[in-house]
């Protein structure tokens, strides 16, 4: 700032350069005697400062002669002999003046003061408040510089994993956190994250299995695997369908999937399976995890997918080491490999248990009875295979089916105590009897794997076990159950647990849903099939029960009315993929006299037919024998809920005699 009169005289005062500012105050004249003088400041600076340290108040009390310029805001005074008036105003008129201040004249000293005080309290005041910002700033940058040096990344490994570039040495074996965590590696956690990722393409995924194995499907490992002529197959995994075409039991080739330390910088996100290490505690509050070895993941959404583990007899449990070394429980791929193994060098394998994966096994070991000489025994308390599901008729009918493929079916056996004598197996039955083995398989059902109830304070149900959940297979608010291991409400049927391939799809598919914020209620009537053999197979779905009034209508089979043929028209091995959610969208009966069907006549060959299940005279489960892609109509029948007169026009629907 420079002061300039017309006694050729010049005042010069430079302030400081405050944060740039340059020129706050553009040159203003001085002259004595009445001449012009004029007060300027650039843009009308010097009236808003001014205006707003109380200057305004103070030129009041001074000078009562005084304006504001109308074009430029400046100030113009007159007091005595003193004029300040800018360029675009003459010497003030009377109206805009006033008598002065008496004895206040020709004092400049004071101008000075107040033009000089009011620069430097502004400049001050904006220094002070840009060095506290710059002061906070500087703290922030710390601060975040701190935080990311402390968890073991620098700013240029930050800029690289934001590309997906990090340096792979630098990355943990198991990442901290993933949005989603899947516990289990079966079918239900494998349709989850297919389900996850297809809602949300960039979603990150972690599947935790205590399996060694990448997800694979179970119903080959009782069925197809054992009719391949591949002398490998226990390498190779892969198997011929009922159809001809070949498959692996494996969902995925390992390609899909994304390493797991690679997980959290993959661009796209994706799936990683983290195999052989089991979850032993869950901290749902803080949404935290423990593996087995003592690694701590965090996540925000997590489904529970543990399936079950194979029950075992109390009187094996009694027994000693040496019998539990001959013993196979068969549920993963390492017990079809041990016991295909085991059927090529013993002369004699005892499968106990009556009901699917029993009579499953059964049939494919007895088609090696014939070319091996391997001696293969089935025994079960039941009155007939799978006595627990099928009428008594249909039960009978099936234990023949077995027997003919070479197994020696023992009905009505309960397993007393089991020893070694010898180098064999001694079975000792409560009615007396005994049987000699080399080897037994114990197949006689499935108890849900709920370890982790007790640590997450989640709900197992007393009647049919499993993790309570809700309608959206929810058992906390961030905490999803699927497959085996969920006991959901059935609208239709009651409170349930199901223990298929078809429910582990459904339930594992529509959880990923909710996952991502679908709220959608399950639905769902599962199914589940049986074959045994490529020549006879049944699908079944709602509550298939033998205590269960029933009702069967039966018809003359062809050659279509196989599982061999089902397989070629649908064009896979696992049936419930080409129609697991598929309902037939109207069911038309019409009304009929026939008479009611008849039970057929013992020995009677059981071509094709349909068995209804009833309660309170509604159909609550239906049993499709030899008869396929049919599960829509099955599937309506059951929601709808309604009685029926004339059960023989519901079986029509099913194109029962078709030829």
């Amino acid at each position: 700032m420079w002061l300039e009169g017309s006694c050729s005289w010049r005042y010069s005062l430079q302030l400081p350069n405050v944060f740039g500012i340059h020129n706050c105050l553009e040159p203003f004249v001085l002259a004595e005697n009445n001449s012009l003088q004029s007060l300027r400041c650039g843009t009308g600076l010097f009236k808003q400062v001014a205006c707003l340290l109380g200057f305004r108040n103070y030129l009041v009390s001074k000078f009562q002669n005084f304006c504001f310029c109308p074009y430029c805001g400046l100030i113009n005074i007159r007091s005595g002999c003193l004029f300040l008036q800018c360029h675009h105003l003459r010497c003030p008129s009377r109206s805009l003046t006033s008598s002065g201040v008496p004895g206040k004249a020709g004092s400049n000293l004071l101008l000075y003061l107040i033009v000089g005080g009011t620069v430097t309290g502004t400049g001050a005041y904006v220094y002070r408040t840009l060095k506290e910002k710059k002061e906070r700033f500087t703290s922030r940058v710390t601060t975040i510089t701190t935080r990311s040096q402390e968890n073991g990344s620098s700013p240029s490994d930050t800029d690289a994993a934001s590309q997906g570039t990090a340096a792979p040495g630098a990355r943990p074996e198991v990442p901290s956190h993933v949005p989603f965590l899947l516990i289990g590696g079966g079918t239900a956690a494998f349709a989850a994250a297919r389900s996850i990722r297809a809602r949300d393409p960039g979603a990150r995924v972690l599947i935790v299995s205590e399996d060694p194995a990448l997800p694979y499907m179970r119903p080959p490992l009782s069925k197809e695997l054992w009719f391949s002529d591949d002398p490998n197959v226990t390498e190779t995994l892969r198997f011929k369908q009922w159809n001809g075409k070949e498959r692996s039991i494996y969902f995925q080739p390992p390609s899909f999937y994304v390493p797991v330390r690679d997980l959290p910088f993959v661009e796209n996100g994706g799936v990683a399976v983290l195999c052989g290490k089991k979850v032993v505690h869950m901290d749902v509050r803080g949404n935290i995890v423990k593996l087995s070895d003592g690694t701590q993941i965090s996540y925000d959404k997590c489904l529970i997918a543990t399936g079950g583990s194979p029950r075992n007899l109390p009187a094996i449990e009694r027994a000693g080491k040496d019998v539990q070394q001959r013993l196979t429980l068969f549920r993963k791929i390492e017990d079809f490999k041990s016991l295909e193994k085991i059927s090529r060098e013993v002369k004699s394998v005892t499968i106990i248990g009556g009901g699917f994966l029993g009579s499953e096994l059964a049939c494919a070991l007895g088609r090696r009875a014939r070319t091996r000489g391997l001696e293969v025994i089935q025994l079960f308390p039941e009155n007939g295979n799978m006595g627990k599901v099928l009428p008594e008729y249909l039960s009978n009918w099936t234990t023949e089916k077995v027997r003919r493929e070479g197994v020696n079916v023992m009905p009505n056996a309960v397993v007393k105590s089991v020893s070694v004598c010898g180098n064999r197996l001694v079975i000792k039955l409560k009615d007396g009897r005994k049987v000699e083995t080399d080897h037994i398989v114990a197949a006689v059902g499935l108890e849900p794997n709920v370890e982790l109830a007790k640590s997450a304070g989640l709900e197992v149900d007393s009647d049919f076990g499993g993790f309570r959940v809700n309608a959206e297979l929810q058992a906390r608010s961030n905490i999803w159950v699927a497959g085996d291991a969920a006991c959901f409400y059935d609208i239709k049927l009651g409170r349930r647990r199901v223990e298929h391939h078809d429910h582990a799809v459904v339930s594992g598919r529509l959880a990923g849903e909710n996952m991502t914020g679908a709220a959608k209620p399950y639905w769902h009537q599962s199914m589940f099939w049986s074959d045994l053999g490529p020549n006879v197979g049944y699908e079944a779905i709602g509550l298939v029960d033998s205590s269960l009034p029933t009702v069967g209508v039966f018809a003359k089979a062809t050659a279509k009315d196989t599982p061999k043929s089902a397989t070629e028209q649908s064009g896979t091995g696992i049936r419930s993929e080409s129609e697991t959610e598929a309902e037939a969208s109207e069911v038309h009966i019409s009304p009929s006299s026939s008479p009611a069907p008849q039970v057929p006549k013992q020995g009677e060959d059981y071509g094709k037919g349909v068995i209804f299940y009833l309660r309170d005279k509604v159909v609550v489960g239906i049993v499709l024998w030899n008869i396929f892609n049919r599960m829509p109509i099955a599937r309506k029948i059951i929601k709808d809920g309604e009685e029926h007169d004339d059960l023989n026009e519901v079986a029509k629907l099913f194109n029962i005699h078709e030829d």
